[in-house]
């Protein structure tokens, strides 16, 4: 037999192009349900991760999550203090969400959406929840903490870049308590909520898109982000502007104000949306 025949019958088939119907299938909307099934396998993930693992991922995110605050005021301190010029500094305000959330770094916020969505399904997942919070948001402040001393203690920045960060520390931390809390409950709504349509997006150029919409409007609310908005009060106690304790008592109803907007808004409702549909036997339509 000649050599070229030889090869020519030895040549695997190419594989079937699948049906125009199954590639269109892909491109559907998820279900509720598909997308809670999405939290609950990336919840089991993290919370099967070491603690070392963790704290590092947390404590990458929290450097990371200074993009915010650093993209904020090198606008600011590049356009002046304007009415405008604030706008325009908001629109780069998702910086560090999009690095951290794409990236896959751990942020405390986001975490109040998959472990507690898997947790109110399996309750044994309580105490591996608190355990996660527990390392995940010590590492996120030693992140921003560390971003901050890069930004004020260095000399990294230019002058006016550094004035518009400690500016806006400044006002966050002078905010009352009441309005922090509540505030802070929005921003963690809108955060969470963030991480249950990134996990229902087909594509990376979606979940950015979602991640910019959605984290716009918490910066240009003025919404309290525990991460985000640290780096920015922490480079104020740095510059002797912000005393320690002012920051802690920031601190403490912006993280309660975010555990709440994730867990209660968020992760009741889709948890409802899903499980209480379940439990009626309906469906999950698509639309």
């Amino acid at each position: 037999m000649p050599f070229s025949k030889l090869r020519k019958k030895t040549r695997p088939e190419p594989p079937p192009e699948p049906p125009p119907e199954a590639a269109q299938l892909n491109l559907d909307r998820p279900t509720a349900e598909e997308i809670y099934e999405q939290v609950s396998r990336n919840a089991r993930h993290e919370l099967d991760r070491s603690a070392i693992a963790l704290a590092i991922s947390g404590l990458a995110g929290g450097i990371t999550m200074g993009l915010t605050a650093l993209s904020v005021s090198i606008v600011m301190g590049t356009l002046g203090a304007s009415t405008t010029s604030r706008f325009i500094a908001q629109l780069f305000y998702p910086m560090g969400f999009i690095a951290v959330i794409v990236g896959r770094a751990q942020l405390f916020t986001e975490n109040t959406l998959y472990p507690v969505a898997l947790m109110f399904a399996e309750r044994r997942h309580v105490w591996t929840t608190l355990r996660l919070w527990a390392i995940v948001l010590p590492s996120n402040l030693l992140g921003a903490f560390l971003f901050s001393i890069l930004a004020v203690r260095t000399g990294a920045l230019r002058t006016e870049f550094v004035s518009a960060m400690v500016e806006l520390g400044l006002q966050a931390a002078n905010e009352p308590g009441a309005h922090i809390f509540w505030s802070g409950v929005i921003g963690g709504w809108i955060i969470a909520l963030v991480a249950w349509l990134v996990s229902g997006s087909h594509s990376i150029t979606g979940s950015v898109m979602l991640i910019w919409l959605l984290t716009f409007l918490v910066g240009l609310g003025h919404f309290a982000h525990c991460i985000a908005s640290s780096g920015e009060i922490l480079a104020a106690v740095l510059d002797h502007r912000v005393a320690t304790l002012q920051y802690f008592a920031w601190l403490l109803p912006a993280v309660l104000g975010n555990i709440t907007g994730g867990v209660l808004i968020v992760t009741l409702l889709e948890y409802g949306q899903v499980k209480g549909g379940e439990d009626e036997g309906h469906g999950f339509p698509r639309g």
